[in-house]
């Protein structure tokens, strides 16, 4: 299997030989590749290039073979130089063990991801879950897998219901108009689409048809126009979270019913009632219980097996239990090859939850920060392990990123300031050398179940050779100096990319940046502007004193002024009042 991105040096040629007039048009090229890669996940948001400005620098026939080919090299994997690529390895809840992955059908994979019961705005949990998810589905794509990704919305729930009758609105409605508010956070963190999302108000027949095979096949029974399934029916319940079924106290994550025949046993079909939606079937009306509707949507999308199925760590009991149960007794060839989990969120060192008021929306926590910072900061803890959320935290995921964007703006900007200074393919090897380094701990850790702090660590090389390239004398020195810069930047775009953290244009996003810091800050940019005027004002009177002061001033709210011969500009920071003393 070709495992490789069009190697740096075969860019690069392609870049710089005949193709192309000049230098210029061979870097205008590349980035005009590049940006059509960013856009390609959003169609919507594509530029094109005027005619006139195209037939300016490029040759007719080069610009249609690029934009002919620009979303396949977007999708081209990352492997760092070497054809030998380390296995993959995912930890898998059913056996507690890191395993080589190997899908059913070479080549091809199957994922199903429960999705979210859409009667709110999603939160901060909900957002851990899915960049996990994102980010497998990006890897496996890396790994040139083909990828059949199902994550479905519950759109059929109490709470979905509950809520709408407090509105006066129709459930499914509600939930509809929910879903769409999710797929708007999904887009703002760069969260790739499912190849399916079913709704459970869609998929009725499939539902009774899996219920109905259950009570043929004497593992549930009915009462009063209900359906339960019979756990004792199931000798491996339990296997997937470890409880035993005298754990499963009613009451306890398990609803009180005197009429089951086990306390543990779970509705599979609950009958109608008054205020709520309903559906025919063949006992009485009524709607499905929660787990079954997982169950018959991955089997209609991805067959009784399959390769991945997932969620937040909270589903594994009793959600994921009981789709094992029940989809097993449905089908005795139904299997699932790797049950994944995510760790919890926590706030404050205490678990998310509503009755603590400790609840965050994703839309409260991006009205403030940069949804790419958060993405960034749910990707700085490894997916298994539980993650704080705080103030403090989510400050340096943004104080991070600006400046991973700022380092590669200022790269772009050198580079297209000195294009007449590449000359061909030539990188030197010690940058060889460096990018190889950088992408092996890339591959390694994310085939190592997804080890995503020590990808993001491992940026720190590549970003400080561009600074020292850019900034320090020696660097400006060093020979072939472009074509560093130009295989550096590609190299950790290419991983940005592949991680979801790429934006449409690094200008646009440290504006954005900036922007959230102002509000988090309660400044406008005039206002900076100005304390920057009355600080330079106190610099050329020597009243150093003022001078220190408005720069402390800015610094405890989060913004951090930059000298230079040019004058001074600012950029966001974290806020000194937030920063945590060294210890001693």
């Amino acid at each position: 299997m070709m495992l490789l991105r069009a190697p740096m040096e075969s860019l690069l040629g392609l870049c710089c030989k005949p193709s192309s007039s000049s230098p210029a048009a061979a870097l205008s090229v590349f980035f005009l590749a590049r940006r059509l890669r960013r856009f390609s996940s959003i169609p919507h948001r594509l530029r094109f290039i005027p005619p006139a400005r195209r037939n300016r620098f490029f040759r007719r026939d080069f610009i249609a073979s690029l934009l002919s080919t620009s979303r396949l090299q977007a999708e081209a994997p990352v492997r760092g130089g070497d054809t030998r690529l380390p296995p993959l390895r995912i930890y898998n809840t059913m056996t507690r063990a890191k395993e080589e992955f190997k899908p059913k059908v070479e080549g091809k994979v199957g994922m199903y991801v429960c999705g979210v019961t859409a009667y709110d705005y999603s939160h901060i949990g909900h957002a851990r879950v899915y960049v996990t998810f994102d980010v497998l589905l990006r890897y496996l794509k890396n790994l040139e897998y083909e990828v059949c990704y199902v994550r479905n919305f519950t759109d059929v729930d109490d709470k979905i219901i509950s809520r709408a009758n407090e509105l006066g609105e129709d459930a499914i409605s509600l939930s509809r108009r929910y879903c769409e508010e999710f797929h708007v956070d999904m887009t703002h963190l760069q969260c790739l689409s499912p190849s399916y999302e079913p709704c459970v108000s869609d998929h009725m027949p499939q539902i009774i048809d899996m219920i109905k095979e259950i009570l043929d096949k004497g593992c549930a029974y009915q009462i009063d126009g209900d359906v339960y399934f019979s756990v004792d029916s199931f000798s491996d319940y339990g296997r997937l979270s470890g409880r035993k079924l005298e754990d499963n106290r009613a009451g306890e994550r398990v609803a009180v019913d005197s009429r089951k025949k086990n306390p543990a046993d779970f509705a599979l079909w609950k009958s109608a009632k008054k205020g709520e939606p309903f559906w025919e079937s063949p006992w009485g009306p009524g709607r499905p219980g929660w787990h079954i509707e997982c169950s018959a949507m991955s089997a209609a999308y991805l067959g009784h097996s399959f390769d991945i199925h997932g969620g937040g760590m909270d589903l594994v009991f009793p959600h994921h239990e009981n789709e094992i149960a029940q989809s097993c007794a449905a089908c005795k060839e139904s299997h699932v090859s790797y049950w994944v989990h995510n760790g919890f969120v926590t706030v404050d060192s205490e678990k998310m939850s509503k009755s603590l008021g400790n609840f965050f929306t994703i839309r409260q926590v991006i009205d403030l920060y940069h949804p790419l910072a958060l993405r960034l900061f749910l990707m700085g803890t490894h997916y298994r392990s539980p993650i704080n959320y705080s103030d403090l935290l989510l400050e340096s995921a943004s104080d991070r990123l600006y400046y991973i964007y700022q380092t590669l703006q200022d790269c772009e900007n050198i580079i297209n300031q000195n294009t007449s200074e590449i000359h061909g393919d030539d990188v030197p090897p010690d940058t060889l050398i460096s990018i190889s380094n950088f992408e092996k701990v890339f591959l390694e850790s994310m085939s190592d179940d997804l080890l995503t702090p020590v990808v993001l660590a491992a940026i720190s090389d590549p970003l400080k050779s561009i600074n020292d390239l850019v900034n320090t004398r020696k660097g400006k020195k060093q020979q072939k100096r472009m074509e560093s810069l130009f295989a550096l930047e590609r190299s950790i775009s290419n991983i940005l990319n592949v991680l979801g953290l790429l934006p449409s244009s690094y200008d646009e996003a440290l504006r954005q940046l900036r922007e959230k810091a102002l509000k988090r800050a309660n400044l406008s940019e005039e206002h900076v502007l100005q304390m920057i005027k009355e600080r330079t004002e106190a610099r050329v009177s020597k009243d150093y004193g003022r001078s220190d002061a408005i720069r402390k001033e800015l610094a405890e709210a989060g913004i951090t002024l930059m000298d230079s011969p040019d004058g001074t500009t600012w950029r966001p920071s974290i806020p000194l009042v937030m920063e945590v003393p060294p210890a001693g």
